[in-house]
């Protein structure tokens, strides 16, 4: 499934920071390709040596950083669908803030259960998960068109983000349970997902604006 955008709504306001942190991961992947994996080691977070006290900035620039460009369109995608009406919802400081923390929390949980690992972590899906649980919580019955396909079958349904959204993070507890009986390193960060999404379920709430503009764009 492919969510492709809130059918129940759209942002009042163009979602400027959207298009900025969108704008910004793509040309730090076309940095990326020019640079090489020299540019990669040196912006991405490795565990075991911001644990060393190194590289601390890591921790910010590796949520701009993407492994293909299939990472980087897909988390891109996402970014776009949920995000819009998540800054239409919070003010101009309150939405990059929530953003960037949330990216924050995410690298610091992943750190957390792989404190030793030399493997560099990198990619918004974190920060993007963030914004995917404050949408839960704020958004539960808004309607998702979406992509569904198995196989050949193909339609565009409409799905309540409640569904869409749950079901995407129990599929990333799921994963990250299997991933702990695994041995080897690498891969998805699926806790970084995890904690991202719950802080964004936690706190998106507080960075909303309260104003009656702000309020009325909550409505359905």
């Amino acid at each position: 499934m492919i969510p492709l955008r809130d059918a129940s709504r759209r942002p009042v306001h163009f979602p400027k920071f959207t298009v900025l942190i969108i704008g910004i991961n793509v040309v730090v992947f076309i940095q990326e390709i020019l640079g090489g994996m020299d540019f990669i080691m040196r912006w991405a977070l490795i565990p075991a040596d911001v644990l060393a006290g190194r590289n601390w900035i890591t921790i910010l620039t590796s949520m701009f950083l993407h492994g293909s460009l299939l990472h980087v369109g897909g988390n891109m995608w996402f970014l776009w669908v949920f995000g819009r009406e998540i800054e239409d919802v919070m003010s101009s400081w309150r939405y990059p803030a929530f953003y960037l923390l949330g990216g924050v929390v995410a690298m610091m949980a992943q750190m957390v259960i792989a404190p030793s690992s030399k493997v560099p972590n990198l990619g918004a899906s974190g920060a993007i998960a963030a914004v995917m649980g404050a949408f839960l919580i704020t958004y539960p019955r808004d309607r998702i068109r979406t992509l569904f396909f198995i196989v050949f079958f193909v339609r565009i349904i409409s799905i309540p983000a409640a569904f869409l959204v749950g079901l995407w993070f129990l599929i990333q507890v799921f994963n990250q349970v299997g991933a702990l009986a695994q041995t080897e390193t690498g891969g998805v960060a699926y806790m970084a997902h995890i904690s991202g999404f719950i802080f964004g379920m936690v706190f998106g709430r507080f960075f909303e604006d309260r104003g009656p503009l702000a309020q009325k764009r909550l409505e359905v």
